[in-house]
């Protein structure tokens, strides 16, 4: 007769399926939401928007973690890093998991009537994207596009929540962060590639193969360019530009972890989190204040 878990290992088992004790993925969420939170109130967010931006984008990012493993629960079985998991090790029933993937998506749903309409528009594309997400694995070897386009939906929303509008600034900021993620997501799944094979699981390390670091280092590239603009854009002082170097280098480091092994790679993944939190740095200290007879941005 198996022994059935306690109450604790129950709780313990409903938190690591949330992910609450691997916060990397949180952050990875907040910083762009954090950056564009800035740069849409130009320096000075709100604290109402700071709120219920951080504790819909932890309930959020949840949520995609339950349904994700709720999708990819026999598939975790093939992999040595996720055969652990709670839905994979059996600590979990399929259906209490889709209870608390609904749970967690009423609880951020009840943030919503705070926002504003464009913002409550935006957030319905962001629960498709989440709940889709899992399945292109399936059937494309580019399912980090589809995150890299589920973690930036954060960007748009802020922007429509401080200004009621979404600027070309945003959609420019949110290419920056798809690349980001895309990048990273990529040595995440470099950690992953001999078991996704074996499994049948389609990824951008897969499809990169030898030439993974390269990619990775472009789509860096491309993110801080896109950055560079923006320091125009915004007027930004002299720290944001202290800060776009300090990305640079830490971009470069991540290229030596990546010519190691797995557990090389997923540090380099780890890793970006440093990055996220440099620019959002930068952004915060660097932003110039704008009169009224300022000239026209260069992306209008």
């Amino acid at each position: 007769m198996t022994e059935q878990p306690s109450l604790q290992q129950r709780w313990s088992a409903y938190l690591a399926l949330m992910r609450v004790d691997r916060p990397i993925g949180t952050l990875l969420l907040l910083w762009p939401t954090y950056w564009a939170l800035w740069l849409a109130a130009k320096g000075t967010p709100s604290l109402r928007l700071f709120v219920i931006f951080t504790l819909g984008t932890w309930l959020m990012r949840s949520a995609g973690c339950v349904i994700n493993d709720y999708f990819d629960r026999d598939f975790d079985k093939q992999v040595a890093r996720t055969r652990q998991r709670p839905l994979a090790a059996g600590l979990i029933r399929p259906a209490e998991a889709l209870r608390l993937f609904v749970l967690l998506c009423l609880l951020a749903a009840a943030l919503l009537p705070f926002l504003n309409l464009l913002s409550l528009a935006l957030a319905g594309g962001a629960v498709f994207i989440t709940i889709t997400y899992p399945l292109f694995k399936r059937f494309t070897h580019l399912p980090q596009a589809y995150l890299g386009i589920a973690f930036s939906f954060g960007i748009p929303m802020a922007f429509a929540a401080t200004r009621g509008s979404v600027p070309a600034l945003a959609w420019w900021l949110m290419l920056a962060n798809a690349c980001w993620v895309v990048a990273y997501d990529t040595a995440y799944a470099m950690a992953d590639r001999p078991d996704d094979l074996k499994a049948g699981i389609k990824s951008t390390a897969i499809l990169f193969g030898r030439w993974d670091r390269y990619v990775i280092a472009g789509l860096q590239l491309v993110m801080l360019c896109i950055f560079w603009g923006i320091g125009l854009e915004s007027q930004m002082r002299w720290p944001y530009w202290v800060a776009l170097l300090g990305g640079l280098l830490l971009a470069v480091y991540e290229q030596g972890l990546l010519g190691g092994d797995r557990d090389q790679a997923f540090r380099a993944f780890l890793h970006n989190n440093w990055i996220g939190l440099i620019l959002f740095w930068g952004i915060v200290t660097g932003l110039a204040p704008l009169g009224s007879n300022s000239a026209p941005g260069i992306w209008g």
